[in-house]
């Protein structure tokens, strides 16, 4: 894969990603938040291999008056300190509350929240970063910003029908960690 193995920055989409995907509806509170097996210890890797980790989440259940920032905030503070607590980090959260139909700049696959987490962390090159998303937004908003993609899937359709969208698949955070971690200490 196109160095990879140099890529410093990582952008992870987080529902379906970082925790599991409630379907049909949203992670509203900690309560509802479920990491994802694996992920804790994915997070202890990527620790010593990125510069930076940022997530990057689209979250209209605040648009749609399901939840509020401060849920939100709540989610995010324990999530970030369950990574912390496992030898892991994120360096930042970015979320986009707006509506799909909105078309928000910051909302995947527009490129906002990209832009933002640039704005913040000014050494971050998208060329040497990586999005991990499980939707083809996530790979879209990645292939807008030029950076490597990696698509969370245990199903290869996605990959077959976008092949210029997916650098990698894997079935899950913890494979693509073992994976990059091999990439790089080769």
């Amino acid at each position: 894969m196109r160095l990879i193995k140099e890529a410093r920055y990582l952008f992870l989409d987080r529902d379906g990603v970082i925790n599991r995907r409630l379907v049909g509806d949203y992670v509203k509170c900690q309560d509802e938040f479920e990491f994802l097996e694996g992920n804790l210890e994915a997070f202890k890797i990527f620790n010593r291999l990125f510069d930076k980790i940022v997530v990057v989440t689209n979250q209209q259940g605040i648009g749609k008056g399901l939840m509020s920032e401060n849920d939100l905030e709540q989610v995010h503070s324990y999530m970030k300190k369950e990574i912390e607590q496992c030898g892991g980090r994120i360096d930042a959260v970015f979320h986009c509350p707006s509506l799909a139909k909105e078309n928000s700049i910051d909302r995947k696959p527009n490129v906002g929240m990209g832009l933002k987490a640039r704005k913040l962390f000014k050494e971050i090159r998208f060329k040497d970063s990586i999005m991990v998303g499980d939707s083809l937004s996530d790979l879209v908003f990645g292939k807008r910003l030029k950076m490597h993609t990696v698509h969370i899937s245990s199903s290869p359709s996605t990959a077959r029908k976008h092949p210029k969208r997916i650098d990698k698949v894997c079935n899950n955070l913890l494979e693509f960690a073992k994976y990059i971690e091999n990439e790089k200490n080769i």
